[in-house]
């Protein structure tokens, strides 16, 4: 062989070790594409999502998109708490997974991704009635040794493995903001309630901080913990369920909390079916103060926009909790309605009065009869019980006291 077809071999050859590194090469980059995680519900845009659906059946919680938030649907349209939503749709388009682990419809159940079986479901709906699911994710159960959750997503029926699983919260309670009215203690001046068996005020003592009650009935005096509990019900007062109307309430109990910044809260209470129903007025009762001045100092400016905040605050509630009937719990229901009654006790006798009461029953009778004797025989002087006859015989005589009678 000439040495001219021996080189042409050699780079015929090396032409060949460098494609077979190609080649190797590339197939080693498509197996590490395929196990790359991608994200489950990429390209769901959430400006795309008229409503959710968490949950199933009569449970479920369903969501509507109303302007640029969320509103409750089964819950009168009750405005949804923007934070949990967001929370939740992030941790669904957070969900990443590698490749398809089955599409065998056959296997859903074992793998607990069926509705029936599911751990959790949300669904994305759009604004369209002949096609309204968007995208959908429905949570199954954990393979062995935690190494991940079965998901299944929804329209594609399609089960894929991720490493983490989504918190998909499925209470109603917690798309609604539970918490009607917070005040914190050292801002509350008064707390007033009134009912069917009449009224009473609560207010801090300014020298020692404690609560007292004005007007309190005299030889009474007032359980400082228990008063203390109700003049402080309002640091959080939250609801349990929501209501656009409950037929046959009688609101004839309320509890009206006045805070040093002109706010004033008042709350409404009812009982039915041994269930507590309330509803909430906010009102201003200050000055509206107008906008501060350059000339004005840094401790007017200061308070001025206290009273700001305090006005803004009170219009938002007020439109918040209007028209809205809110169930709250038994326990804090009793801090709000808890009669006079119950709050005051019968004063304690001082000690100097027990010292000079005489106990009647402790005293018998032959002590009430030798100081009778005695007061007869002579009330000028002191009589000893043996002395008695020689008393008798010296009537006339003056005995010092400190003289021993022979």
């Amino acid at each position: 062989m000439s040495n001219k077809n021996l080189v042409i071999l050699a780079v015929v050859a090396t032409v060949l070790v460098v494609w077979a590194a190609i080649q190797s090469r590339v197939s080693n980059d498509a197996s590490v594409e395929s196990d790359t995680l991608r994200y489950l519900l990429q390209g769901l845009d959430p400006a795309d999502i008229a409503g959710i659906v968490i949950g199933k059946g009569e449970d479920a919680v369903s969501l509507k998109r109303q302007g640029r938030g969320f509103v409750v649907a089964n819950r009168s349209d009750y405005p949804a708490k923007a934070e949990e939503v967001s929370n939740m749709l992030s941790q669904c388009l957070d969900v990443q997974v590698s490749e398809v682990y089955t599409d065998n419809a056959n296997n859903f159940e074992d793998l607990g991704v069926t509705e029936e079986k599911a751990s959790s479901i949300v669904k994305f709906m759009k604004d369209d009635p002949n096609s309204p699911l968007l995208a959908g994710l429905i949570v199954g159960k954990s393979q062995e040794l935690g190494q991940g959750t079965y998901i299944r997503m929804l329209p594609d029926d399609k089960v894929y493995v991720s490493a983490k699983s989504p918190y998909i919260p499925s209470s109603i309670s917690n798309y609604f903001e539970q918490e009607l009215i917070s005040a914190k203690k050292d801002d509350i001046e008064s707390v007033t309630l009134k009912g069917p068996d009449g009224m009473y005020v609560l207010k801090k003592d300014k020298d020692s901080n404690k609560v007292i009650m004005e007007n309190l009935p005299a030889g009474k005096k007032l359980k400082e913990s228990d008063a203390e509990t109700v003049f402080s019900a309002f640091t959080s007062l939250r609801c349990e369920d929501v209501h656009r109307s409950v037929e046959g309430l009688d609101l004839n109990q309320q509890y009206v909390c006045r805070l040093k910044d002109s706010t004033v809260y008042t709350v409404s209470i009812a009982q039915k079916d041994g269930k507590i129903y309330v509803t909430c007025r906010t009102e201003y009762t200050g000055e509206v103060p107008t906008k501060g001045e350059e000339k004005e100092s840094d401790e007017v400016l200061k308070e001025k926009e206290a009273k700001l905040l305090a006005f803004d605050k009170v219009n938002k509630l007020s439109a918040r909790h209007r028209g809205w009937i809110y169930q709250i719990s038994e326990w804090k229901a009793k801090s709000l309605t808890k009669k006079l009654a119950d709050l005051i006790e019968d004063e304690e006798k001082s000690k100097v009065e027990e010292s000079n009461t005489v106990d009647v029953k402790a005293v018998d009778a032959n002590s009430i009869a030798a100081a009778v004797e005695a007061i007869t025989v002579g009330s000028a002087e002191v009589v000893e019980p043996n002395a008695v006859e020689d008393a008798e015989a010296n009537t006339a005589e003056t005995v010092e006291p400190n003289v021993v009678l022979p």
